[in-house]
């Protein structure tokens, strides 16, 4: 008798101990598991940051956390602190860490998966105008109130992101860890019109703005359209993704 109560209170003992590390384990880690959906193509598995992905109708429904994969000086305080947290190592002599810090933000993308040209082209808005493929939000050329982004530029971290007031992190420019990791020619993301977002680089040229229309792409083949798509390029000068608005029909984010 004494046994099997020793047995039941090791169990149950071990179960709490187990409970308590998967707890402690989510609150750390920043990883993602994506459940993809049927019929999703292959270009949109390459979004490895998001938790889901599948098709709604005529469009592609991506949802994430917006919590960037890479170590930030804006983890600093966080839950993620101890895992996360690197202290600034660019290259800015006039950086300066806004007093914001990185928290977890539940954003559902909902972009088409046919894209094609807007009869009239919308602009783009102050938050989020599309994901990157680490599930992170990209947002347009411009600081608050459309202001230019000449002094918040300083407060992008060495990765090339920073949250806002509070705490959703995202991209304006080139997203370094990506074209770092991933290639300067390899897809970047999506803006929600669903034309792909491409890195500062093509078939071995670097791209700038002269070789962009006033929307901040082109229509050339890609890796992941043989056939050609309409692409926008990150560029190291303003507007860096984005010109004078959508160039297709955008769809919608909530958060």
């Amino acid at each position: 008798m004494k046994a099997k109560l020793f047995l039941a209170s090791s169990i149950a003992l071990l179960t709490i101990i187990i409970c308590a590390c998967k707890k402690n384990s989510s609150n750390t880690d920043t990883s993602t598991v994506t459940n993809i959906g049927a019929n999703v193509p292959d270009v949109y598995k390459k979004i490895y940051g998001a938790t889901d992905i599948y098709i709604e109708g005529d469009f592609v429904v991506i949802k994430a956390k917006n919590l960037p994969d890479h170590k930030s000086p804006y983890y600093q305080g966080t839950q993620w602190a101890s895992t996360k947290y690197e202290a600034y190592n660019g290259t800015n002599p006039n950086w300066q860490q806004n007093p914001n810090t990185i928290a977890e933000n539940d954003a559902t993308y909902k972009i088409p998966l046919h894209p094609a040209v807007a009869a009239s082209h919308a602009s783009t808005p102050l938050g989020a105008m599309g994901v990157a493929i680490n599930g992170i939000a990209i947002f347009n050329q411009y600081a608050a109130m459309r202001a230019p982004l000449t002094n918040e530029i300083n407060g992008f971290d060495q990765y090339g992101g920073h949250p806002q007031l509070s705490g959703v992190y995202h991209y304006h420019a080139e997203p370094f860890y990506l074209t770092s990791t991933k290639g300067k020619d390899a897809l970047i993301g999506f803006l929600l019109d669903g034309f792909p977002v491409y890195g500062p680089t093509e078939n071995s040229k670097t791209i700038t703005n002269a070789d962009l229309d006033v929307y901040h792409g082109h229509t050339t083949a890609t890796a992941d359209y043989p056939n050609g798509i309409y692409h926008y390029h990150i560029t190291s000068a303003d507007p860096y993704i984005n010109g004078n608005g959508f160039y297709g029909t955008p769809g919608t984010i909530s958060q």
